[in-house]
């Protein structure tokens, strides 16, 4: 195999893998949503068995 293709090919790699690691870090980091939850409207909203 041509050595500047195997080269290219690790650097490609490495780059593709750190900023997929950096970015799922960053949205891992991000504190979820919390919406208010009336009880009352869901408890009505589920059927009974």
């Amino acid at each position: 195999m041509n050595t500047a293709a195997l080269a290219f090919m690790l650097i490609t790699l490495g780059l593709v893998t750190s900023m997929t690691l950096y970015f799922f870090s960053k949205v891992l980091k991000v504190p979820p949503k919390t919406y208010p939850v009336d009880l009352q409207e869901t408890a009505a909203d589920v059927p009974e068995k």
